[in-house]
């Protein structure tokens, strides 16, 4: 039978070419891009965990990814130190903001005091100084490789310029930070912040301290910051929608292309299949010869797929350094998707070319 199948595969490679390539399309979809969303959601994970502060005080709401307010008053953070456990506090001003000439059309800005959060998250200027003046930001290395920005080269940012006085290791929050005091001024909230970071004494409990401040200063929300960075995915609205539609339109892809290809494939055999009809071959046996050939399809499209997700991702990382990680269980789902949207596409054709009338074919032709 496998001679059979490889042979009809064989007879029309056209159409068998298109088939295998809407399979490996849909593999495509499925691994390139929830590759690229986890790479995405697990860089914005790991620079939130090189925050070294144990909790992070703020209001409900005020830390969601499409908020920008600076609700919490700086005075939080006197009152933060006088709480048994709690070692030192930084208040930070997270700053988000729509911008088409970044690559995802948005742009995130921290404002913070830059000695006591470098010191406290273990941050260090690697080229130039930090920021002295109100006009002057510091950036990470990656958006300084990424955007060819030069020390002490100006850029606008809250509609003005701003010079950039150093770079700045390992990657925390925000690639770009000014001074607190200057994210205050551009955005009007004199003696405000999101969120106050705040670092435990060595030995103390996070969860009785956490239960502290809560008892303390009650109305505000305490996140312990070993919870951010957990299921980073969950974080960004709308991300597991965008991933159970993509996985949807693989599977759908990779069915209506197999469909229509064997439905038209079986068409132009009617008189191939009467003659096997006509030897003695059974349903069952057409049946499998028809599915043979999907399985086939399949298999095919699943290889060209990774190589062509792989190839792309390799090629898309190096040109515009976006993150991609790539998961077995992902994988797995792609093949799922692409052998069983084949045979599940095939099914009907197979149906149909089993049900055919080997005199009627016959005398017809």
């Amino acid at each position: 039978m496998l001679e059979l199948i490889i042979a009809n595969l064989r007879v029309r490679p056209f159409r068998t070419l298109i088939s295998v390539i809407g399979v490996a399309l849909g593999v495509v979809l499925v691994i390139l891009f929830t590759g690229l969303a986890q790479g995405m959601s697990n860089d914005m994970a790991k620079r939130a965990a090189n925050w070294k502060a144990e909790i992070v005080f703020t209001r409900p709401g005020a830390m969601e990814l499409t908020s920008s307010n600076a609700s919490v008053s700086t005075a939080y953070a006197e009152r933060l130190l006088k709480i048994d456990g709690v070692s030192s506090t930084v208040p930070v001003i997270r700053y988000i903001t729509a911008n088409t000439a970044e690559r995802w059309g948005i742009q995130q800005i921290d404002g913070v005091d830059w000695e006591p959060f470098a010191e406290m998250n273990g941050i260090s200027i690697v080229q130039g100084s930090s920021p002295a003046t109100n006009d002057e930001i510091v950036i990470d290395e990656r958006l300084l490789e990424d955007k060819n920005y030069k020390l002490g080269e100006k850029i606008e940012l809250l509609g003005k310029e701003y010079k950039i006085s150093g770079v700045f290791s390992p990657p925390s929050g925000a690639r770009i930070k000014m001074t607190l005091a200057a994210m205050q001024d551009a955005l009007k909230a004199a003696n405000k912040s999101t969120y106050i970071l705040v670092k435990l004494k060595d030995g103390a409990d996070v969860d009785a301290v956490a239960a502290r401040i809560e008892q303390e200063l009650p109305g505000n929300k305490i996140n312990l910051t070993r919870n951010l960075v957990i299921d980073a995915q969950d974080r960004i609205p709308g991300l597991s929608t965008f991933l159970r539609v993509l996985v949807g339109l693989g599977a759908f892809v990779s069915t209506i292309f197999v469909l229509l290809s064997m439905y038209t494939t079986i068409t132009e055999r009617r008189k191939e299949i009467g003659i096997l009809k006509s030897l003695g071959a059974s349903k069952a046996f057409i049946i499998r010869v028809i599915e043979g050939e999907a399985f086939m399809i399949g298999v095919l499209g699943i290889l060209i797929g990774f190589a062509a997700s792989f190839l792309s991702a390799f090629l898309i990382q190096k040109q515009f350094q976006l993150e991609f990680e790539f998961s077995s269980g992902w994988i797995i789902t792609a093949v799922i998707i692409a052998v069983g949207g084949s045979l599940i596409g095939a099914l009907y054709p197979a149906w149909r070319a089993s049900d055919i009338d080997p005199v009627l074919v016959l005398t017809n032709e």
